[in-house]
This record gives structure tokens, sequence and C-alpha cells, in this order.
């Protein structure tokens, strides 16, 4: 059984920065990834950002580069998403998603993530 569990969700206004975390506890492998999703309000829940673990490669969204930036602390087993110049538009429940064993051509698939965070909710104020 693997435990992901989210933190760091909030009200920001536009311009602003949030940063979240992910922490993941359990049965956990040497080789996963952990991955950002959102999903706004009516819409599909869509990739954010990736990393792997153990080598720490990072993978976004190609519209959210430069705005989010993904890190850990493999000391904590903990991810971060620091979002940065945020907009109205990033409003949504963010999730975090554990991969195993990820491949480069599929890491950004919800169905590859076999357990889910419970989600936090992002609003950004216009």
């Amino acid at each position: 059984q693997v435990l992901l569990t989210e933190s760091g969700g909030g009200l920001v206004q536009t311009g602003g920065s949030l940063r979240l975390s992910c922490t993941v506890s359990g049965s956990i492998s040497n080789s996963y990834a952990v991955a950002w999703f959102r999903q706004a309000p009516g819409q599909e829940r869509e990739f954010v950002s990736a990393i792997r673990w153990p080598n720490g490669a990072t993978y976004y969204e190609d519209s959210l580069k430069g705005r989010f930036t993904m890190s850990r602390d493999r000391s904590k087993n903990t991810v971060y998403l620091q979002m940065n110049r945020m907009r109205p538009e990033d409003t949504a429940v963010y999730f975090c998603a554990r991969q195993p064993n990820p491949i480069v051509s599929t890491i950004r698939a919800r169905y590859r993530c076999d357990y889910w965070g419970q989600g936090t909710e992002d609003t950004v104020s216009s």
C-alpha cells in the first residue's frame, strides 16, 4: 500500500505563488515517478509535471515551463511543486500521483499512475 499526502494549497491573487507538497509513504519501490495533475471545474484532469526517482529528472507540461518548478527532498520522500506568477486559469484541484517503473514516453499519462493523493484545491483570484 502506498499513501500520497498533499498539502500547501489555498487562495492566492493573480501573480502570486503557491508551493504544494506531496509526501509518499508505504511500500515504495526504487523506481517510480511522482507526477502532478490538475483538474479545473468541468475539465479533464491534465498533466502538470513529474519527477523521476531516483535520478530526479523532471518533466513539465510545455505551457507551464518557466512558471512551475518541481523538486524533491529524498530524505523526506517528498516532492514539491512551486507555482509562480499564477493566473486565474491555474485554478484547479491539484493531485499528486505515483507512477511505478516510469517510461519517458508515457510519463504524462494518467493511466500509468497507480496511487493518487486526495487533491488540494488552489484558487487564483483575479
